[in-house]
């Protein structure tokens, strides 16, 4: 397993987890599973960058396509976020420009606090 400076832990803001409470129970265990990965430092498709520092966790069932973006909080002394700032479905593995630029915009009003 891989060993980090900091921990790295996943927070979901609000709209992001707004998204999340409204996805099926077997699509949410299937994201839990993908954090787990992710805190731990495994890659896999669950979690792929999607360009502009803006990362998507990635799931789906047989009807949708399930995204959560996000993007990486470094500046925390004692961990490291992975912050989820919206969720969408949509029926195509191509992720849309206005959901990234949507993105864009929500990690630039974080760090603007």
């Amino acid at each position: 397993m891989p060993k980090f400076k900091k921990p790295i832990d996943i927070e979901l803001l609000k709209e992001a987890n707004d998204y999340f409470e409204t996805l099926p129970d077997k699509i949410q265990t299937k994201f839990f599973v993908s954090f787990d990965k992710t805190k731990v430092g495994l890659k896999g498709d669950w979690f792929k960058s999607i360009g502009d520092e803006i990362w998507e966790f990635r799931q789906r069932d047989s009807q949708k396509f399930y995204r959560l973006l996000a993007f990486w909080d470094k500046t925390k002394e004692s961990e490291t976020l992975i912050v989820a700032t919206h969720g969408f479905n949509k029926k195509t593995n191509k992720t849309p420009k206005s959901q990234k630029k949507r993105a864009i915009r929500i990690k630039r009003e974080y760090f603007d606090k």
